[in-house]
């Protein structure tokens, strides 16, 4: 009856959730047999619903429906001190609840069927079976532009070192990142315990004389991966309200944007001066804001040029933010406050 379709009778038979019917997720009429009449007001996506979910799993959609994936309030965030109070109207009506909102997560987008991101879907994780997890088809789905290719090595670089020893994606990020603690935060900077590299990688653990010593030389001033990114990852131009995204590889050091005391890894923001001038946002606030922003990469090597040699950034300057670097068109003044003059080591 079922097979063929999309549930196997083997499914029904081990997985709890067809202790229910059909119907009590899906609505439609199963008294019927003919599809039409069966799929009359069909809900696609019965956990856009959380209500359904939240039948037997309260305490989590209780939690979820304030997490970041739900409501993707650090888009929303990130970009908002640009904005008058007359611009953030049009931008929430506009632009946040008609594009960023669609890349929000329901429960079913993880457990059962993989969104549909850009219009592309992987269909079904495993034939409607209610998945604990599955990286590949779950995190890869909404962040297999930038992380998930970049950690694997499918962007055209390396590998990252964690995923060549077999970790995956739940290794470091835990079920209640994903899930919320319950409170509802501006943007995942405020969460928190996120994980770290020196949750595994302690200070003063190093085997050697050498890392130790520059582990000590540049703690607090450099981020892990401003040294252990092991080359280019995506920088994306253009938002996709526009004309459509446009990515390509790019490696950029300079000085983080939420402290400006460290060095770390840089990921061009796409959104320039006139991105939201179709919606009529003027966006008079955008110096506000540089366009470039420190991000946590995941291609991390032990070894990269920049721990072979201080030369690679104390002479040659190897990816350093600089003014002939900075975006032109439509850029922020902000990003030159990111630019770290790096000085030689005085030998």
């Amino acid at each position: 009856m079922y097979k063929g379709y999309v549930v196997d009778r083997d499914i029904l038979k081990k997985d709890q959730h067809f202790i229910l019917s059909c119907p009590q997720c899906h609505q439609g009429n199963d008294k019927v047999l003919k599809k039409e009449e069966a799929h009359k007001d069909l809900v696609k996506r019965p956990s856009d619903n959380m209500a359904n979910c939240a039948t037997c799993h309260k305490t989590i959609t209780d939690k979820y429906t304030k997490s970041l994936h739900y409501t993707t309030a650090g888009q929303r965030n990130g970009v908002m001190p640009r904005f008058s109070k007359e611009d953030l109207k049009k931008f929430d009506e506009k632009v946040f609840e008609k594009s960023c909102r669609s890349c929000h997560a329901s429960c079913g987008d993880c457990h059962v069927k993989s969104p549909a991101v850009s219009g592309i879907s992987t269909g079904l994780i495993s034939g409607h079976k209610f998945v604990k997890k599955h990286e590949g088809k779950t995190c890869s789905s909404c962040h297999g532009g930038r992380v998930y290719p970049e950690y694997t090595g499918e962007y055209g670089g390396e590998p990252d070192v964690h995923y060549q020893k077999g970790m995956l994606c739940m290794d470091c990020h835990k079920k209640m990142e994903f899930h919320g603690d319950g409170k509802a935060y501006a943007s995942k900077n405020q969460v928190k315990d996120r994980p770290a590299c020196r949750d595994c990688h302690k200070p003063g653990s190093e085997k050697t004389p050498a890392a130790k010593t520059s582990h000590q030389m540049h703690i607090d001033k450099v981020t892990c991966y401003g040294c252990h990114s092991s080359g280019e990852y995506r920088q994306c131009s253009n938002c996709h309200t526009t004309t459509g995204s446009k990515a390509k590889p790019g490696f950029i050091l300079g000085l983080n944007p939420r402290d400006k005391k460290t060095l770390t890894t840089l990921r061009l923001i796409p959104t320039t001066k006139n991105t939201f001038d179709a919606h009529g946002i003027k966006m008079d606030n955008f110096d506000a804001l540089p366009n470039y922003w420190d991000s946590a990469v995941h291609n991390i090597k032990k070894r990269t040029s920049r721990t072979r040699s201080c030369d690679s950034c104390h002479v040659a300057k190897e990816g350093f933010l600089n003014k002939e670097m900075v975006i032109k068109e439509g850029g922020s003044k902000a990003n030159e406050g990111l630019i770290f003059n790096i000085k030689p080591l005085k030998k």
